[in-house]
C-alpha cells in the first residue's frame, strides 16, 4: 500500500489529513510543523500547517509530509552554499557551484547535489589518509597499550593491546560522505536515477565504517590534501546535520522521523550574519556572530545579538545587526523586533541598530527613537530597518548585502579593496 503523502507550504494554510490520534500528538508534540491539531469538522483528521521548516519526512505510521519552501530552491542552496563556504561562494562559474538539476523540491535536489558532489570529490579516486587504530592482536605492531594490557588481560600475552597509525580509506572525510550518502538513500522523495547513483558512491566509499544513528559527527580539518572533498564534506555535514531528531510526547512512543528539514529562520540568518561578515572585512573591520552580553549589571539577563561588528582589533563595537526571516511590514506591526534592537544598542554603547528582513515594503527605513540623548550630529538613536529580496539573483543579493554592509559602518570607511 502507498503511503499517504501530504504536501504542505511554508507558512501556508492548514491541510485536512487523516491521521491516527498517536501520530496526530507526535507531530503536534515535535517542533517539526507550526501546529497539528485535530479537525473539529471531521473526524479521524488532524490539521497541519507548516512553519519555518523545509523539505521533507516520513513518520513510523507511513505519512510522508513534504514542506515547500516560498524560496526558490535553487536560491535556498545558494543561501545555504555560502552560509556554509563563503570562501568558494557556489556562485555560478566558480568553484563550488551546487548543482540542483532540474528539481523544485528540496529532497530531489538535495539528493542530486550531494551525489554530484561525491562523484566530483572521488573522480580522482577515493581519499587515505593515517588513522590511529586501536585493537587486540596476536602479533606486536606500534605501541603496546600497557594499561590496557594489563587491565584486560593482567600481564598475559597474547593477545596484546596494541595501537598504531594505519594507512586505510577509513577516514573522518570518507565517513561522512558514506553516511550522506546512506542517509539520502532513506529519505522519501529521492529520484530513482540520483538513488541509483547514490547506491553507487556509496559502494565506492565502502571501506569507509558507517556511522551510528545519534554518534557525534566526526571532526575533519581542511587541508590541502582533502580540498577536492571540501565542498563535498561541507554539503554532507549539512545533510546529517539537517537530518531530525526524536520526540517524545509525555506518555507514548517517540516519533522517529525520518527526513530531512532546513529551518529557514536559521539558514536566513546564517545567510546575513556570514555574508555581512565578509563584506565587512573589505573596510578592516570584524564581526562576532552570536556573541552573549548582558542587558543588566547583575548579569542576569542575557542577550546575544546576531552580528556585532566591531573595530579591526575587536574592542571598539561599531554596529549592531539582528536577521529576522520574516516580512518587514508597516511600523507598528513588528514592535518587539524595535525593542530588541534598541535593547542591543543601549547596552553596546551604540547610536543605532540595524534589522534585516527577508523581505519588506522599501530597502531600508529608520525610526528615531524619543527621550535619547542627541549625539553630535543632534539627532537620537536611530533603528534602521532593512530587506533582502530573496527571489533576486545571487550577484544582486551579494551587491544589497554590500550596501547594507557600508550602511553599517555609516558609510564613514572607505573600503580596502
Amino acid at each position: 500500500m502507498t503511503p499517504l503523502e501530504v504536501t504542505l507550504r511554508e507558512y501556508g494554510p492548514a491541510v485536512s489529513v487523516p491521521l491516527g490520534a498517536e501520530a496526530g500528538r507526535a507531530l503536534a508534540a515535535s517542533d517539526v510543523l507550526r501546529s497539528a491539531t485535530p479537525d473539529p469538522d471531521r473526524g479521524g483528521q488532524w490539521l497541519l500547517r507548516a512553519g519555518s521548516r523545509v523539505g521533507a519526512l516520513r513518520t513510523p505510521g507511513g505519512l510522508v509530509v513534504r514542506i515547500m519552501p516560498k524560496t526558490p530552491v535553487d536560491r535556498l542552496f545558494f543561501l545555504l552554499g555560502f552560509s556554509l563556504d563563503p570562501a568558494r561562494a557556489w556562485r555560478d562559474s566558480r568553484e563550488g557551484t551546487v548543482d540542483t538539476g532540474t528539481y523544485d523540491d528540496v529532497v530531489p535536489a538535495l539528493a542530486h547535489a550531494v551525489e554530484r558532489q561525491v562523484d566530483a570529490a572521488l573522480r580522482q579516486g577515493v581519499l587515505q589518509g593515517y588513522r590511529e587504530v586501536e585493537e587486540s592482536a596476536l602479533v606486536v605492531r606500534g605501541r603496546l597499550r600497557e594499561a590496557e594490557q594489563i587491565r584486560r588481560h593482567f600481564g598475559r600475552t597474547p593477545p596484546a593491546e596494541i595501537a598504531y597509525d594505519a594507512y586505510t580509506a577509513d577516514t573522518a572525510e570518507n565517513r561522512l560522505l558514506r553516511a550522506a550518502a546512506e542517509r539520502l538513500l532513506r529519505l522519501p522523495g529521492v529520484p530513482g536515477p540520483v538513488r541509483r547513483r547514490l547506491a553507487h558512491q556509496r559502494m565506492r566509499l565502502a571501506d569507509a565504517a558507517s556511522l551510528i544513528r545519534g554518534q557525534e559527527l566526526p571532526r575533519w580539518q581542511p587541508s590541502r590534501l582533502n580540498s577536492r572533498y571540501q565542498t563535498a564534506l561541507r554539503l554532507a555535514e549539512a545533510v546529517l546535520r539537517g537530518t531530525s531528531p526524536e520526540h517524545r510526547p509525555p506518555g507514548s512512543v517517540p516519533l522517529a522521523v525520518d527526513g530531512f528539514l532546513l529551518d529557514m529562520n536559521q539558514l536566513f540568518e546564517d545567510f546575513v550574519t556570514v555574508a555581512l561578515r565578509e563584506a565587512l572585512r573589505e573596510y578592516g573591520l570584524t564581526a562576532r556572530l552570536q556573541a552573549p552580553y548582558h542587558l543588566d549589571t547583575a548579569g542576569l539577563v542575557r542577550i546575544r545579538p546576531d552580528l556585532v561588528v566591531r573595530t579591526g582589533d575587536g574592542r571598539v563595537p561599531v554596529a549592531v545587526v539582528d536577521a529576522k526571516y520574516k516580512v518587514e511590514k508597516a511600523a507598528g506591526l513588528h514592535n518587539a523586533d524595535l525593542y530588541q534592537a534598541l535593547a542591543y544598542a543601549t547596552v553596546l554603547g551604540l547610536r543605532e541598530a540595524h534589522l534585516v528582513y527577508a523581505a519588506g515594503r522599501r530597502p531600508e527605513r529608520f525610526h528615531e527613537v524619543r527621550g535619547t540623548t542627541a549625539g553630535p550630529d543632534g539627532r537620537g538613536t536611530r533603528l534602521y530597518q532593512h530587506s533582502l529580496d530573496l527571489s533576486r539573483e545571487p550577484g544582486q543579493l551579494l551587491s544589497a548585502v554590500r550596501h547594507i554592509a557600508g550602511r553599517l559602518t555609516g558609510d564613514r570607511a572607505n573600503p580596502t579593496s
